[in-house]
């Protein structure tokens, strides 16, 4: 079993920052390739970033690319996201998901991760 834990949402105008951690438990943090998903009122749940085991490798949705920035610290068990340039549209809650699958594949796709915070809410003004 892997416990995650969000922390570091709020409230922000547009145009401000903020940096959200995720804090895992259980298992082996390394082993997993981690993602950030999140969910506006009414809507699905969509995929923001993933981070490959060592960190080395990043993937993010069209939508925050050059604003949002996935890092990831192992002895620490944390995945970070940090959001700059925020918007009134990036209002959501915000999940961060391990995936266990043994290739490291940073995939996009919900389904594909085992393990899921219970998220942060992030709400931007105007």
């Amino acid at each position: 079993q892997v416990q995650l834990v969000e922390s570091g949402g709020g409230l922000v105008q547009a145009g401000g920052s903020l940096r959200l951690s995720c804090a895992a438990s259980g298992r082996a943090f390394s082993n997993f390739v981690m993602g950030w998903f999140r969910q506006a009122p009414g809507k699905e749940r969509k995929f923001v970033a993933a981070i490959s085991k060592s960190g080395g490798s990043t993937r993010y949705a069209d939508s925050v690319k050059g604003g949002f920035t996935i890092s990831r610290h192992n002895a620490k068990n944390t995945v970070y996201l940090q959001m700059n340039s925020l918007k009134p549209e990036d209002t959501a809650v915000y999940f961060c998901a391990a995936r266990t699958e043994g290739y490291g594949i940073l995939t996009a796709t919900r389904q594909s991760y085992d393990y899921w915070g219970q998220g942060t809410q992030v709400t931007v003004s105007s």
